[in-house]
């Protein structure tokens, strides 16, 4: 009894020091910056398959960025789709001559990673731009990520929530993409990046070529983004974080929780794939959490078991209600413990789940 009440302290001490450190990284992550009018030339690539639907929009955002349009170029990456998402989006640039439509033929990769490839051997500028064709960029999303180069940034990635509305799968998905995106910031920001969202994600030319493109990204089909970034890593590449508001990219989440469970399974899978000290000190940080939640059984033997379960609500409740805005959300604190206790379980879900996952390109 007396080793397990010992245990559970440093349960609690070291989930202390943890959220300690995040959120003195999110403090600066989260300070104000200025913007200035970049001078970099950015090429904004997007892969699209089967978005008929969605096209549209995000062409209409990429138009209304705050840029200068000489200074960017947007290329379109059809590939293969079964609908008609080429014709429109010809249609929809045929006016504006810094963007084209090109079909995704002779692609060295599978997947989205190949039509992307060859968007980027398509394009004129010496900085990569990407995000998904579901996706609506905010107006300073190319010049935010264009001062970030400018800082001498090989890579950057972005702030990308998703959009709201009224069912449980989507809230359940706003929350674990804020939680997700907590730690990616925070620990990007104490030198450990180990994750970026593919939705709002950029890169120099020069540092894409040093890693040999997407060459060493094809252990999985999913996950090009954060493939990509280990590699970034490895080599020692300099990674920076945009985090202006009129810089976040939405997009809408899946309308079922079997597709919202297949796509995260899909991206955690992923994980086998990070560094070996990435993945210790997540392992880490997972087991702090889920011991804490699962301590609240063992009150009937002692009272004392309920510390390292208060201790996590209430530093999730304070961490998560501050930073929230910064990450694009507005949800209800009260409804923090119920979806925490699920992300946490959740998450042993989908990484076994996305062990035995068959991979394809949606």
């Amino acid at each position: 009894m007396d080793i397990l009440i010992y245990i559970l302290f440093i349960v609690a001490l070291l989930l202390l020091i943890f959220n300690f450190l995040i959120y003195s990284a999110l403090n600066k992550v989260f300070r104000y910056k200025e913007f200035g009018k970049s001078k970099v030339n950015i090429s904004v690539v997007i892969a699209a398959k089967n978005e008929a639907d969605n096209i549209v929009v995000l062409i209409d955002s990429l138009k209304n960025q705050i840029f200068d349009k000489d200074k960017y170029e947007v290329i379109i990456v059809d590939d293969n789709s079964n609908d008609n998402t080429f014709e429109i989006a010809k249609q929809a640039c045929s006016l504006t001559n810094n963007f084209k439509v090109i079909k995704a033929e002779n692609k060295i990769f599978e997947g989205k990673r190949g039509a992307l490839d060859i968007g980027i051997k398509n394009s004129q500028n010496p900085y990569i731009l990407i995000t998904d064709a579901d996706c609506i960029p905010n107006s300073e999303w190319i010049n935010s990520f264009a001062n970030g180069f400018e800082n001498d940034s090989d890579f950057l990635f972005g702030v990308a929530p998703f959009k709201s509305s009224n069912s449980i799968v989507n809230l359940i998905a706003r929350f674990e993409n804020l939680r997700a995106s907590i730690i990616v910031f925070a620990f990007s920001k104490l030198g450990l990046p180990y994750s970026a969202s593919a939705r709002s994600f950029g890169f120099s030319k020069e540092a894409f070529d040093k890693i040999n493109g997407y060459e060493n990204t094809t252990s999985s089909l999913s996950g090009d983004d954060d493939l990509l970034l280990q590699q970034a890593i490895k080599h020692g590449l300099k990674i920076s974080k945009v985090t202006n508001q009129e810089a976040f990219v939405f997009s809408k989440t899946k309308e079922t929780y079997l597709e919202y469970a297949n796509q995260k399974s899909r991206h955690t899978s992923t994980s086998i794939y990070y560094s070996k000290r990435s993945q210790m000190i997540l392992l880490i940080w997972h087991i702090l959490n889920i011991t804490s939640i699962f301590s609240v059984f063992l009150i009937p033997i002692n009272i004392l078991f309920v510390f390292p379960f208060f201790i996590k609500l209430v530093i999730d409740i304070f961490v998560l209600n501050n930073f929230q805005g910064n990450f694009g959300y507005k949800l209800n604190p009260i409804l923090f413990i119920a979806l925490q206790i699920h992300y946490e379980i959740n998450l042993i879900y989908f990484f076994f789940k996305g062990l035995q996952f068959t991979d394809r390109w949606e």
